[in-house]
């Protein structure tokens, strides 16, 4: 097909505008973005603090080298109901991924799409892949190396969380990072 090269084109100049325009965003003390109770798209921040999957590291001065040789302890993304866009408040755990791959040449990791169980079985799959193909344009951007990523869509079929409420949804639309 004709369109597959300019539309990843398109994608990489989308990646890069986002980039852009959310690098003069302000954030909370905890690095999370969102509305003033700390709530965003379902997960507020002090839930996702405490599932230990939403939050970035902090790096004391003189840490960053040392610590970029270990694998990030935050190894999950979630994502807006039926969206594959990655949030802003997830760049810093993206960040702290990218310094990981980009100092381990090595290293490698397989990116696991996930969705909620809502959508029928094809179209969560296919969304699934998109998170997780969004998740990789993004290491991409930042100068990963493709060999180092595989890409695997999971849809409604691995949940981190049973329910069918918005607090199970909302841990199930996610890419998990497995080294």
């Amino acid at each position: 097909m004709q369109l597959k090269p300019y539309a990843k084109c398109l994608a990489l100049a989308l990646s890069l505008a986002l980039l852009a325009g959310c690098a003069s965003r302000g954030g909370s003390q905890d690095g999370m973005a969102g509305s003033a109770d700390g709530s965003r798209d379902g997960v507020s921040g002090s839930d996702a603090t405490r599932s230990g999957q939403a939050s970035g590291s902090r790096m004391g001065d003189g840490a960053g080298q040392q610590a970029d040789a270990r694998i990030p302890e935050v190894r999950t993304i979630y994502f807006a109901y039926d969206s594959d866009i990655i949030q802003s408040e997830f760049e810093p755990v993206l960040a702290s991924h990218v310094r990981y791959m980009r100092n381990n040449s090595d290293a490698s990791v397989v990116l696991q799409g996930h969705t909620d169980e809502r959508g029928t079985r094809e179209y969560n799959m296919a969304l699934s892949e998109r998170r997780a193909d969004a998740v990789e344009r993004f290491l991409n951007v930042q100068g990963v190396s493709p060999s180092q990523i595989d890409v695997v869509a999971y849809g409604e079929e691995r949940p981190a969380a049973r329910g069918q409420n918005e607090e199970a949804y909302a841990q199930n639309r996610r890419v998990v990072f497995a080294y």
